[in-house]
C-alpha cells in the first residue's frame, strides 16, 4: 500500500524551497548541488529527493511558488493604482531576495518546458504593471509604455542588491520614494 502524504507535507516543502533558494542564490545555481541544498536545509539527501526528483524540479518549484505568490499579490493590489502596486511588490519581495535572485539568474537554465509557465507568470506581472501605468498615462504609445513598465520593474527588481535591512530607507519608505519618482517621471514622458 502506498504511503500517504504527511500532515506537514506543505510546511516541509516550503522549508525546503526556502533553504534551497538561499543555498542556490548564495553559491550560484550552476555550482550548487542537491547534497548542499539538503545540508543547508538540515535534512538528508534522501528526504530532499523524496520531495524533488531533480535539482531542476526544485528550482522550478522555488520559482513557481515565488512568481505565483507575487502574481496573487499584484492582482490584489492592482485596484490601488501605481503607488499601491509598487508597495505591494516591494512588500512581497521582503523575504524573497534569494528567490528573486534565482528568478533573474537561474530561470534560463531550466528546460524550455519548465521555463514556459514561469515566463507566463512574469508576463502576467508585466501586463498588470503596464495596465496600471496605462491607466495613469493612457496617451503613451506602446513602445513608451513598455519602456516605462520595464523601467519601473528595474527600479523595484534591483532593490535587493543594495538594500540592507536596518540601514537607510525601509522597504516601505523606498516604496513611497519609488512611487513618487515614477509618478513624477510619468509626467515628463
Amino acid at each position: 500500500m502506498p504511503r500517504g502524504i504527511a500532515k506537514d507535507h506543505d510546511q516541509k516543502r516550503t522549508a525546503l524551497r526556502k533553504g534551497a533558494a538561499a543555498y542556490f542564490a548564495a553559491h550560484g545555481y550552476d555550482r550548487a548541488s542537491m547534497t548542499g541544498a539538503a545540508r543547508e536545509c538540515g535534512v538528508s539527501k534522501a528526504l530532499i529527493y523524496h520531495y524533488y526528483d531533480s535539482k531542476e524540479a526544485l528550482l522550478f518549484d522555488i520559482l513557481d511558488a515565488h512568481l505565483s505568490d507575487l502574481a496573487a499579490v499584484v492582482a490584489e493590489a492592482q485596484p490601488e493604482g501605481l503607488p499601491g502596486l509598487i508597495r505591494a511588490i516591494l512588500a512581497a519581495y521582503a523575504d524573497a531576495d534569494a528567490e528573486h535572485k534565482l528568478q533573474l539568474d537561474a530561470l534560463s537554465t531550466l528546460p524550455r518546458e519548465m521555463q514556459a509557465p514561469l515566463i507566463a507568470l512574469q508576463r502576467e506581472l508585466v501586463a498588470t504593471m503596464s495596465g496600471v501605468i496605462a491607466a495613469e498615462r493612457p496617451d503613451l504609445e506602446a513602445d513608451r509604455l513598455r519602456a516605462v513598465t520595464m523601467t519601473v520593474f528595474g527600479i523595484l527588481n534591483w532593490f535587493y542588491m543594495w538594500h540592507r535591512p536596518g540601514k537607510g530607507l525601509s522597504r516601505a519608505e523606498y516604496a513611497e520614494l519609488a512611487a513618487g519618482f515614477v509618478r513624477k517621471g510619468l509626467e515628463g514622458v
